[in-house]
């Protein structure tokens, strides 16, 4: 039997005819064209069609696998680690910011955030970066290493910043000390009027009011958390003693002001 006798004829649809020729109703195979068609295949070349189809069927166990592969990055799209939130956090705010309201940011513990701040804190004094983490004015905030003053201080230019003057820091001093204050008794104690120094200190956000005397209605003054900060102070209690400096009759002139206040 010639080659020519062994072809199968296909139509123009691609269906085997059958043996005589003719396609069947519907132009659908039979059983026998399917499998004269197909043809007999190689032992090793039917092992590895069924190699490939286990592969194949492991490509789509992979495929399977897939949500378990994505949960990596799930988890990490769920947001950075705390160090770095907190690093970021701390970079863009232009006040002290204090534990609570980062751990309410973090939604993690407070105890857990002031531990890592306290740690990061620790890490930039051991590594002597040009800047240091520190707690003032009841929030952390960063700030430049004072060994790098010199350098900054080139790099900003003296006499740029507008420096207070002897009145105002005498002022601001005496608030300081003994707010809540009211103006008369600043005024006593310096020996001069300061009205318009106290004002300057309101504007420059060091001093503000804090309510009236209920006895004379008097606006008392005390220092701002901007006060704390520019003196690198976590609470008034880290002001020195002032006692050692004060003449004696400061004591004198109070009670003189607090006897005319009265009357």
């Amino acid at each position: 039997m010639s080659m020519e006798d062994e072809a199968v004829p296909v139509g123009g649809d691609g269906a085997a005819l059958p043996g005589n020729g003719e396609l069947l109703p519907g132009g659908e195979r039979g059983p026998r064209d399917d499998i004269v068609a197909a043809g007999p295949r190689p032992l090793d070349e039917a092992a590895g069609g069924d190699a490939a189809g286990g592969d194949a069927a492991d490509g789509d166990a992979a495929d399977g696998d897939a949500p378990d592969g994505d949960a990596g990055p799930a988890e990490g799209a769920a947001g950075p680690g705390l160090r770095a939130s907190l690093e970021a956090i701390l970079l863009v705010v232009d006040e002290p910011v204090p534990e609570i309201v980062i751990a309410q940011v973090l939604e993690r513990p407070r105890e857990e955030v002031a531990a890592a701040l306290r740690d990061l804190a620790a890490s930039y004094d051991a590594e002597q970066r040009g800047f240091d983490l520190r707690e003032v004015a009841g929030g952390w905030r960063y700030y430049t290493r004072a060994e790098c003053a010199p350098v900054v201080e080139r790099f900003v230019r003296d006499g740029q910043e507008v420096r207070l003057t002897q009145a105002a820091l005498e002022t601001l001093a005496v608030v300081a000390y003994r707010q809540p204050v009211n103006r008369a008794r600043v005024s006593a104690v310096r020996g001069v009027n300061c009205d318009s120094v106290l004002r300057t200190l309101t504007l420059r956000g060091l001093v503000e009011e804090a309510g009236t005397e209920s006895e004379t209605g008097a606006i008392l003054y005390r220092t701002t958390g901007y006060f704390l900060e520019r003196l690198g102070l976590a609470s008034l209690a880290e002001l020195p003693d002032l006692a050692p400096f004060l003449p004696e009759h400061v004591e004198d002139v109070e009670d003189a002001v607090d006897e005319r206040q009265g009357t």
